[in-house]
């Protein structure tokens, strides 16, 4: 799909968005009808009362009407670390999905508050990992006998499940670094544990040398007692257990999209996204995170072509960004990520001015004990070279 690159910011007001009925409502009925150009002047005002008080962070994948206001932009890990290095932002925006805003807060200093300006805006494959299924799938595996087993979670998933993994020896990863934290988990143990992305942790193992009968799919929707749909012998071979999760818009990248690329341009490259099923990620030419994607295109001489597979926001983006080079979605059908869609600028515009007027709405806040666990296992992570 080519990416429109000379489109103007088309924002409606928030009442006329029509997913509006299953975000937040409590956001006050005056902000429901502010137009493009009242929000962005009552944002600007506000932005200026608070000063340096308070940054705004982007995630890639928001909406260029959002990530216009952002003071930085990248995945949601470089976010949080960032935020925390500036000690004089005493608040952090965080438009990006609640799992990020609870890494940020997890990683902040004790006097900043985050602040997430949708509580709606939720990740469909964090949900996908309810921390009771995965407490009660280490369970079963514990009682099976199926020990020398280290727990690993995305970073896309709860601050519970981050804790869990602090708890239990385990340790956190991102796509730009799970084959190095794989690496490190089988020192230390016969067998992963991965939630909750299972084409992520099947696309890393399989570049470690991997077979794939030596990884298993856990069905978190079967009862306990069914060891997730495999055989105790299928357990017991395996080196990587599999979460049953994956990421809404990356499954909608296919192999046929790859192959349509290569039939339009037979000199593209096609770049996609780990969280991409298996066939696509090896018919793909290259594979990584947001961050990945971008600076690789970014680099790339002039004149090139690439196909992507990630979220459109970022893919528009870079469109725009490298106009010296044909950028363009795999998906011939716009999908962008909803829940991170629901950060609308009016959410922002309302966080924003409670913020000035010395009041804080939407705080994200997780609790000491979790907080001290999850951010062992970050710290995990962070050690890995």
């Amino acid at each position: 799909m080519e990416c429109p690159v000379d489109r103007e910011l088309d924002t409606r007001p928030l009442a006329q968005e029509r997913a509006f009925a299953f975000w937040q409502k409590d956001i006050p009925e005056p902000y429901w009808h502010l137009t493009a150009a009242e929000m962005k002047e009552r944002i600007a005002r506000a932005r200026q009362a608070l000063g340096q008080r308070c940054v705004v962070l982007g995630h890639h994948y928001q909406r260029e009407d959002i990530i216009q206001f952002a003071d930085i932009r990248g995945d949601s890990f470089k976010l949080a670390q960032w935020a925390a290095q500036q000690p004089q932002a005493e608040f952090i925006v965080f438009c990006g999905v609640h799992f990020m805003a609870e890494a940020a807060d997890i990683l902040s200093r004790p006097h900043q508050k985050v602040v997430l300006p949708n509580m709606a805006a939720g990740c469909s494959m964090a949900d996908m990992a309810d921390p009771e299924d995965v407490y009660a799938c280490w369970d079963e595996l514990q009682e099976a006998g199926i020990g020398d087993i280290l727990p690993i979670t995305y970073m896309n998933s709860a601050a519970s499940l981050k804790a869990f993994c602090g708890r239990n020896g385990g340790i956190v990863c991102t796509s730009s670094n799970a084959r190095r934290v794989f690496e490190w988990a089988f020192q230390r143990a016969e067998k992963i544990l991965f939630f909750p992305d299972q084409h992520l942790g099947r696309n890393t193992a399989l570049k470690l040398g991997i077979p794939l009968d030596e990884t298993v799919v856990w069905d978190y929707t079967l009862p306990y007692g069914s060891l997730g749909g495999n055989t105790l012998e299928q357990l017991r071979r395996a080196k990587v257990i599999l979460w049953r999760g994956h990421c809404s818009v990356h499954m909608r990248f296919s192999v046929q999209q790859i192959e349509e690329a290569r039939r339009r341009y037979p000199d593209v490259k096609v770049i996609v996204h780990p969280e991409c099923r298996m066939e696509v990620v090896q018919a793909a030419d290259m594979d990584g995170s947001t961050e990945f994607i971008a600076r690789t295109i970014a680099e790339a001489p002039p004149g090139s072509k690439w196909a992507v597979g990630t979220e459109i926001n970022l893919v528009s983006r870079l469109a725009r960004e490298n106009p010296d080079k044909l950028v363009f979605c795999l998906d011939p059908v716009v999908c962008p990520c909803s829940t991170m869609y629901r950060i609308h600028p009016a959410y922002l515009c309302w966080v924003l001015e409670e913020l000035a007027g010395g009041r804080v709405v939407n705080q994200v806040k997780v609790d000491e004990e979790t907080a001290h666990y999850a951010r062992l296992a970050l710290e995990r992570m962070l050690s890995v070279p």
